[in-house]
């Protein structure tokens, strides 16, 4: 599994009430979350982001409630991956080093992090085999489910 696209980068400490704010949450809609993702932090977001395209933000990425509605916005608005100083594909320098719009190439089963604007690469802890598995298989559910 791989991905590439532009980066849309954020620095630390995104929660769960940025990625999409609470007073969105009477939806229940995907594609009407997604309309709001991010809109605190960057209202131009929905507007720039492409589908494919990629996240790096900081440490602490996704902190805060245990809110489901936040990688479903992210996700259903485009965005095929985020790269943080934690969690999600953990690579630090990666975070550090990409620059806002270049263009990504991340490898997930074997860690590889490629900038394409700067050919530069990066490692990061390739996904282990069953969390592969779990994401070809759309979530933990459909996983379970097929087993």
């Amino acid at each position: 599994m791989k991905a590439q696209g532009k980066i849309l980068k954020y620095g630390d400490n995104v929660d769960t009430d940025v990625i999409i704010p609470a007073r969105y949450l009477n939806s229940f809609d995907a594609k009407e979350l997604a309309s709001h993702a991010m809109v605190d932090i960057d209202p131009t977001f929905v507007d720039r982001l492409e589908p494919g395209d990629i996240m790096v933000a900081g440490s602490n990425f996704g902190c805060g409630s245990s809110r489901e509605h936040a990688p479903l916005a992210l996700k259903t608005a485009g965005v095929s991956c985020v790269i943080a100083g934690f969690p999600i594909l953990e690579c630090p320098e990666a975070a550090d080093a990409i620059e806002e719009g270049d263009q990504v190439e991340v490898d997930f089963d074997a860690g590889i992090i490629r900038d394409l604007t700067k050919n530069t690469e990066f490692k990061a802890q390739p996904f282990p085999e069953f969390l592969q598995k779990m994401i070809e298989a759309n979530g933990l559910v459909n996983y379970v489910n097929a087993k």
